[in-house]
């Protein structure tokens, strides 16, 4: 298995949407995202680049794909484990939504904007959804700050009573990136009872309303 590749660009495609990174003079065609392609792009051929690897073998082919961070690697392997989603439609994913537009749209339950990406349909968008909402709230609201080598902000800075439901979905949502205000906001007037993920649910919907 092949995990990661370091080495020189040496070529990138935005319009196929591949890359050849040499490594030690051997050239690894890989195919990636919108995403990867842009992050790749700047700094540009010949620089020295890191990509994340997945292997995806079949019959009769193998196909590398790559990714500039784990965390849209991790995202691809979510995507591909949901039947009915190949890795060309996990790609078309992550291509029209970048790694944390995804992860809100999921935790916002918003399948018509996964539903835009070439090839996914609306039913499977829905299940997207509706498989991933659980995993993505586990693996990435509580982690990806410190994935990042931030420190995640307190219940206390959201200023919500600590070890409630809202303190975690105020948690959320500033690792997603809203402000303190953003995040009061759009959990006030909410049952505190509510799930956490519900809570987060609900209050996307209402910050993406703006």
């Amino acid at each position: 298995m092949i995990y990661c590749l370091s080495g020189e660009l040496a070529e990138l495609d935005a319009v196929n949407m591949t890359a050849v990174i040499d490594c030690g003079g051997v050239g690894f065609l890989l195919s990636v995202t919108g995403n990867t392609v842009t992050h790749l792009s700047n700094p540009g051929v010949g620089a020295k680049v890191k990509v994340y690897t997945y292997m995806a073998v079949r019959e009769d082919a193998m196909e590398l794909y790559g990714f500039c961070t784990e965390e849209e690697l991790k995202l691809f392997k979510m995507l591909i484990s949901i039947s009915g989603v190949g890795p060309k439609a996990a790609v078309s994913v992550l291509s029209v939504l970048s790694p944390d537009a995804f992860i809100s749209a999921v935790a916002a339950e918003d399948s018509k904007a996964i539903s835009r990406a070439p090839g996914v349909g609306a039913k499977t968008a829905a299940r997207i959804v509706l498989e991933l909402r659980d995993k993505v709230a586990k693996n990435f609201y509580s982690s990806s700050s410190s994935a990042k080598g931030e420190v995640a902000p307190s219940a206390g800075k959201i200023g919500i009573s600590a070890g409630s439901n809202l303190s975690d979905a105020g948690d959320a949502l500033a690792v997603l990136g809203y402000s303190r205000s953003e995040a009061l906001s759009a959990l006030a007037g909410l049952d505190a009872s509510l799930p956490t993920e519900e809570l987060i649910r609900l209050a996307l919907a209402k910050l993406m309303k703006g």
